[in-house]
């Protein structure tokens, strides 16, 4: 059955996104080029011709109440579930939208590409059954280029056998087992696989904005 199938009219893109990250606190919300990192992120997204539903997947902690409140302010859909386990709470945000798959994008992606997502959509709606349609395994985009389409029965399926590990980072449990489910991966030519395009620390976004200024990072294309 096509993954796309599945999910009917709620084709759904969940941003994951948090506020505590100890190598840059409060990084969705700090500014860049007149709006925080997590609305440009939502910008793209939008752009998106397949996205139907957008929301943000964050945490029950009060280190993210500010960026909630960002968030309630611009009418941006959001959830909030267990800080650690990542997986269940993107499991219980596609729950509630009644999401039997859904797009899953990293909240310090300022600079990810709507095209991207398209394609990734495109190649589920061609390929018959899949669990995950990604591009990150092998990776050949950059950093902070990562698409995942994820079929939700499978977090919640294989939830008990999760390590740590797994529980933060979603489908690694998947990967290293992906002799067991069907895992499509699409690839780039590779012409800019060393670039880093996430935001994992403010040195990562000072190098961003070296090589980007406002006008070519809101027009930046893969």
């Amino acid at each position: 059955m096509n993954l796309i199938n599945l999910l009917g009219d709620n084709l759904l893109c969940i941003i994951q996104a948090r506020s505590s990250s100890k190598r840059f606190r409060n990084k969705v919300l700090y500014p860049v080029y007149g709006e925080p990192i997590i609305q440009h992120v939502v910008n793209r997204i939008k752009k998106s011709k397949k996205i139907k539903k957008l929301i943000v997947s964050s945490s029950l902690e009060k280190s993210d109440d500010n960026l909630i409140a960002y968030l309630k302010k611009n009418k941006i859909n959001f959830y909030r579930g267990d800080l650690k386990n990542v997986a269940m709470r993107l499991y219980e945000t596609a729950k509630i939208i009644k999401a039997k798959v859904f797009v899953r994008i990293s909240g310090d992606s300022p600079l990810i590409d709507p095209k991207l997502i398209d394609k990734a959509i495109k190649i589920s709606q061609k390929e018959k059954k899949f669990d995950i349609i990604t591009n990150v395994f092998p990776r050949t985009f950059p950093k902070g280029q990562s698409v995942e389409i994820i079929k939700t029965s499978i977090i919640k399926e294989y939830s008990k056998k999760f390590s740590k590990l797994d529980e933060e980072h979603v489908t690694r449990y998947f990967y290293i087992n992906s002799n067991k489910f069907l895992i499509k991966n699409f690839t780039s030519t590779g012409k800019n696989k060393i670039m880093k395009l996430s935001v994992d620390t403010k040195k990562d976004l000072k190098k961003i904005l070296k090589k980007f200024d406002n006008k070519k990072f809101k027009k930046y294309s893969i």
